[in-house]
Parts: C-alpha cells; structure tokens; sequence
C-alpha cells in the first residue's frame, strides 16, 4: 500500500484564518480513525501544529497534545491568538518541568511529565488523558518526535511510537505525529511509517 503523499497545499495566515482552513489532512481518512505522520520543514513546525489544532477542533474532534517542544503555557497562548478553542484542547507537557521544576496538574486540561526521556511516566500519561476524554472524539497530535531524539535513541522512540499507535488503534482514535524529516535517518522515518496509515511529507511540496 502507498502510504506516501508529496503533493499538499502551502500554508499561509490566511489559509487558517476563520473558518475556512485548507486541509492537511483528510477529513474521511480522519474519521475512519487513521494516524498520520506529517512530517514538515523544520522552520514551519509550530505553525503547522497551530494550523492541524484549528483544522482538526473545527471538524468536532477533541485534541490531545503531546508537546517534546513548547510548554503548555506557550501553546495555550499561541492557539488562543489563533482563535482556537482551548475547550477542545487537552495537553500532556513533557517540557515544563523538565525546565522549571514542580507544575501542578490541571485535571482534563493539562498533565506533565518529569522530561521526554521518562517514556514510562509518558505511557501512563497518555493512556490517563483518554480515559479522561472517554466517549468524546478524540485525535492525539503529537509534537514532535524529531525533539525526542535529543533525549532518546531513534530505536527506543520507534517502540515508544509503535506503543501509542497500537494504543490508538485499540481505543479507536485517530492522531498525528509532527516530524522534521530533514536530519533525520532515513531507516528511522521508514520504521515509522510502518506504524502509520498515511504519510504526509510537507518537507517535498515546499512547505
């Protein structure tokens, strides 16, 4: 099966402004409870994480957040500015106590981890914060991996992906994983492709 897809509309401010947004992913794939991996310019990440919240949220999904890169209260801010509702937003922030020691968890809203190498404590995050949102549609987005791989080796992210992927599957959720695909192995980008339905490479259709 192809799983690969190189042609994709740019993103702009203006093709997420409102409520028209140009699709980066698609909205049937999404609804048959696919996982994509979407993997973009180093450059564009933050925005294309701002532009699949918003995409996504307005399609009825509740989003999971799985930040390696930006701090829940940086994001809460970005996707507010954006005009997303932080109604439909869970996070699971591996990033502030890794910087500045306790945070306290915010029931259904936010949940830290210790730092991005405890993929223990992260497991347990991730499989607490669906039960949360149990009977809600629910779509992970997870950001990014190419982070993870400043804390950890590409073999024990692999396991880690394959974890939470077979996880989604089980509960019948979609969800996307964000990568840089500039620098990373490319027998690593292969084995993730392997744990998901489609792949979406922003990184070829200039992004």
């Amino acid at each position: 099966m192809q799983k690969r897809t190189k042609i994709f509309p740019k993103h702009t401010a203006a093709s997420y402004q409102g409520d028209v947004v140009t699709a980066i992913v698609n909205p049937e794939e999404l609804a048959q409870k696919q996982i994509f991996l979407i993997l973009v310019p180093p450059a564009n990440m933050r925005q294309r994480n701002i532009e699949l919240i918003k995409e996504i949220s307005t399609l009825g999904y509740h989003m999971v957040v799985i930040t390696t890169n930006f701090p829940y209260s940086v994001l809460i801010k970005l996707y507010s500015d954006s005009g997303i509702d932080l109604n439909k937003v869970s996070f699971i922030d591996t990033v502030t106590r890794n910087s500045i020691g306790n945070a306290e968890n915010i029931p259904r809203v936010v949940r830290y981890v210790n730092n991005p190498a405890n993929l223990t404590d992260l497991g347990i995050a991730v499989t607490e914060v669906l039960k949360e949102n149990a009977g809600e549609k629910v779509c992970i987005l997870f950001d990014s991996i190419s982070t993870m791989l400043i804390y950890l080796s590409s073999s024990n992210i692999s396991k880690f992906i394959h974890f939470v992927t077979n996880k989604l599957r089980l509960m019948d959720i979609s969800g996307v994983f964000l990568a840089a695909e500039k620098g990373l192995d490319p027998m690593f980008v292969s084995q993730l492709t392997t744990f998901v339905d489609r792949v979406i490479d922003q990184d070829n259709s200039g992004g």
